[in-house]
């Protein structure tokens, strides 16, 4: 069961949601937006689940990667953004701030592989760029998952995800990000056998 979880997951984070805000679908149909909340959200449970039970700092690792890049790609944005990365979308998101978060996410990687090896010792036989080309593909995979909650509220209409929150655009925009990629890391690992 577990395994097709992730394959969907992985099916759906790397095709069928980029697919998604290429071509700004519009689907108002309720059954299937239920439908993608549950391919959305039960795999990232069972991935915050499965994390914490084999490891809780790699769990916090991963969390913390979409932390950093995203306050690295807000930062950098503010700071240097210029050219647009989905004005249709999320019109504040830019390019430099995607290369901010990127440089951040290496340099985060490679800080946890210094100061807490024991953190990412079952990664030990592969090498510091591949595990760095990992936490790029994790930080693209956090922006595909921060863009798709983004659209849905487009979308929907909404400028915010709910009230629980306040100011804050509602809980979907403190997850979204984690929503993509805890389940890709989980499948990721999963499997290239280092998931158990």
């Amino acid at each position: 069961m577990m395994q097709g979880l992730w394959l969907v997951a992985l099916l759906f984070w790397f095709i069928l949601a980029p697919l998604w805000l290429i071509k700004h679908w519009v689907i108002e149909q309720r059954g299937f937006l239920l439908l993608i909340g549950l391919v959305v959200l039960l795999p990232t449970w069972f991935a915050f689940v499965q994390l914490r039970d084999l490891n809780p700092l790699l769990l916090l690792f991963l969390m913390g990667l979409v932390w950093v890049a995203d306050s690295a790609a807000y930062f950098s944005g503010r700071q240097w953004g210029k050219h647009k990365l989905a004005p249709r979308i999320s019109p504040g998101k830019t390019w430099e701030g995607v290369i901010g978060a990127l440089v951040v996410a290496i340099l985060y990687v490679n800080l946890w592989r210094i100061f807490a090896p024991e953190t990412l010792a079952r990664f030990s036989a592969v090498s510091w760029w591949v595990q760095s080309l990992a936490a790029i593909l994790l930080v693209a995979i956090s922006i595909t998952g921060d863009l798709f909650e983004s659209h849905l509220k487009r979308v929907a209409g909404l400028k915010d995800s709910g009230s629980l929150i306040p100011g804050h655009g509602g809980i979907l925009d403190r997850i979204d990000s984690q929503t993509s990629v805890l389940p890709v890391a989980m499948g990721l690992m999963h499997f290239a056998g280092l998931g158990t």
